[in-house]
């Protein structure tokens, strides 16, 4: 029998498929205050699915630190970051939460023959590694071929990243026709868009479903609790129709 055309799914993770609260802004409080020297009195904002190198560079020159400063110490930042998200491990257990739906549309992706569920993220891949742990979520992806910010500051970049390992793994070429995003954020969107992919939008972050339409999401939906839907959505994107 010929074998079911093969599909990349993408996740992205904050606010899609969990929430960690405040604790990823702890940790940049405490990197920060590591780092500098002193406490950061401006945070980055909240939910913008912005990459963590760009997230701490916008916190430094925030903050007051001098242009010229900047590489090194965001450099010793990125560095630093995930030892002090690890020392959080039990808080985000504690605090964090599941989005609706998020578990069971993962396993009906992963069971899905021909999807290849994976991430793209703008979290440096420890700290993707470490939320997805916490959440028991790490046996429903493969991380090894996913986009990290750790690979590219770029968030579009992460796709041909993401792309490449997969078809190196599975021999499969993987372009915008056979490659769905599923994300909460306008950066989500705009890394579909710009790296080559389609775009599920879920508008269970910070943007409304009709924000992410109006941004060139190809379909949207309000939560991952309807899994038939998701799977369908998933699969139309993939077949290239609108």
């Amino acid at each position: 029998m010929p074998q079911p055309p093969q599909v990349l799914v993408l996740w992205d993770i904050d606010r899609t498929l969990l929430y960690v609260g405040d604790i990823d802004r702890q940790v940049y409080r405490e990197t920060f205050a590591a780092v500098v020297g002193r406490p950061a009195q401006l945070l980055p904002a909240r939910g913008t699915g912005v990459t963590m190198p760009l997230a701490i560079r916008g916190l430094l020159l925030d903050n007051g630190v001098s242009v010229d400063q900047v590489p090194e110490l965001a450099a010793r930042m990125v560095n630093l970051l995930p030892e002090r998200l690890s020392a959080h491990t039990e808080d985000l257990r504690k605090h964090g939460v599941l989005m609706p739906g998020a578990i069971a549309a993962l396993r009906a992706v992963d069971t899905q023959p021909g999807y290849v569920p994976s991430v793209v993220t703008g979290n440096l891949k420890p700290n993707a590694l470490l939320k997805l742990s916490a959440f028991g979520l790490e046996g429903l992806l493969d991380t090894d071929i996913g986009g990290f910010s750790s690979d590219d500051h770029h968030r579009p970049a992460l796709v041909e990243i993401a792309q490449k390992r997969a078809q190196a793994k599975h021999g499969t070429p993987f372009t915008r026709a056979n490659t769905v995003i599923i994300g909460d954020s306008l950066e989500d969107v705009r890394t579909g868009l710009e790296g080559g992919a389609a775009v599920l939008g879920i508008a269970s972050g910070k943007t409304g479903a009709s924000e992410l339409k109006e941004a060139g999401a190809d379909a949207v939906l309000e939560d991952l609790q309807d899994v038939q839907e998701v799977v369908s959505t998933i699969a139309r994107l993939a077949s290239g129709a609108s």
